[in-house]
């Protein structure tokens, strides 16, 4: 057997004992018998693989969303979502389209809950997608403060033409950072024939996630475009006062 292996399962094992309590690098090290700086590489990658989260330089560490996502279990960011899926489901309801909450990790935007609407051509959303190759990511973006986006772009680089081919350099990219910010949502015209708005999810002022609504283009009319982004806008702002 692989031992390096081995004591990653371990520390996922331990750490999904009491998922909703994060744990410190001492206190896995210490039940698992192991080495804090060992330990500390081992969970460093599995931060990286996306199945722990580190909550805070101090607070410790949770699973994270592979961890969820593989199994289908739809508990993470639990709290968020129980704030959320009562309103999405009454947004559904009443414009007819899909809507969608994420959350940001790394340079992915992670698809937590959805409501799906009965329209028999539906946009189809990965659990998992690139946040510039979305609303709902570009809106978790553009919703950083200057530093933490100074160092987002510096870890993981400007868009590419083929996703974002408004904002390849920094000077656009920092126009439509500042467009998103100015209106307070972010709207997304795909290659792919279809449309995203995405507004911002907030607890005590601070962004946890986005809200989005995605139809196919010929849905999108000029005509009901301004109602879908105001019902949009006062269904993120009910969840906002659900969550403090």
């Amino acid at each position: 057997m692989i031992q390096v292996i081995n004591r990653a399962f371990d520390i996922l094992e331990y750490v999904a004992t009491d998922p909703t309590r994060p744990k410190t690098l001492g206190e896995v090290a210490d039940a698992m018998g192991l080495n804090h700086g060992t330990c500390a590489n081992i969970m460093k990658t599995m931060v990286a693989r996306r199945y722990l989260d580190q909550v805070g330089t101090k607070k410790g560490y949770c699973l994270g969303a592979k961890a969820y996502l593989l199994t289908g279990n739809t508990s993470y960011r639990k709290d968020i979502v129980e704030a959320a899926q009562p309103e999405m489901a009454r947004l559904t309801q009443e414009i007819n389209e899909s809507c969608l909450l994420a959350v940001l990790n790394g340079d992915q935007r992670i698809l937590i809950h959805r409501e799906s609407c009965d329209q028999y051509l539906q946009v189809q959303a990965a659990p998992e997608k690139h946040v510039y190759d979305s609303a709902s990511g570009r809106l978790l973006v553009a919703m950083m403060s200057d530093t933490e986006l100074e160092r987002f772009v510096a870890r993981y680089g400007l868009p590419p033409a083929e996703i974002w081919p408004e904002a390849t350099y920094l000077q656009a990219f920092m126009h439509e950072i500042n467009v998103i910010r100015s209106r307070g949502y972010a709207f997304q015209e795909s290659v792919r024939h279809f449309v995203g708005y995405a507004a911002a999810i907030r607890r005590y002022g601070e962004v946890v996630a986005s809200l989005s609504v995605y139809m196919p283009s010929y849905r999108h009319e000029s005509s009901t475009a301004p109602n879908v982004l105001q019902v949009l806008m006062q269904t993120a702002d009910t969840i906002n006062q659900r969550l403090k």
